[in-house]
């Protein structure tokens, strides 16, 4: 399946992950989402970080630095702000893939 259909929701899966999970680094987002998706769904780099940047700047997540085996690690949780706009989000996602699923179930007259 092309990711270009799944381009749109990125923010929403980034949330959905980070409010079942909590904490969570970068390629541990990617991986969730590959494994959950039964790898239909493969998350570049290019496209996580700059969506992660964005919810920063907006201040719907907050970041904490770890050291793991000597490197710092970079983790992402929702910050209270957050939290709300994942609870919208994820609302917004159901109800998206409900009327596509309407729309693409055939209609017996």
């Amino acid at each position: 399946m092309s990711n270009k259909l799944y381009k749109g929701t990125l923010t929403n899966i980034v949330l959905k992950l980070l409010h079942e999970n909590g904490r969570m680094y970068g390629y541990e987002i990617t991986k969730k989402t590959k494994s959950q998706t039964n790898e239909g769904f493969t998350v570049t780099e290019g496209a996580l970080y700059t969506t992660l940047h964005k919810l920063e700047a907006e201040e719907v997540l907050e970041v904490e630095f770890e050291i793991v085996d000597g490197r710092t690690r970079k983790y992402y949780k929702l910050s209270e702000k957050g939290e709300k706009e994942a609870v919208l989000k994820i609302e917004e996602l159901k109800e998206f893939i409900a009327n596509l699923s309407s729309f693409l179930t055939p209609k017996i007259a």
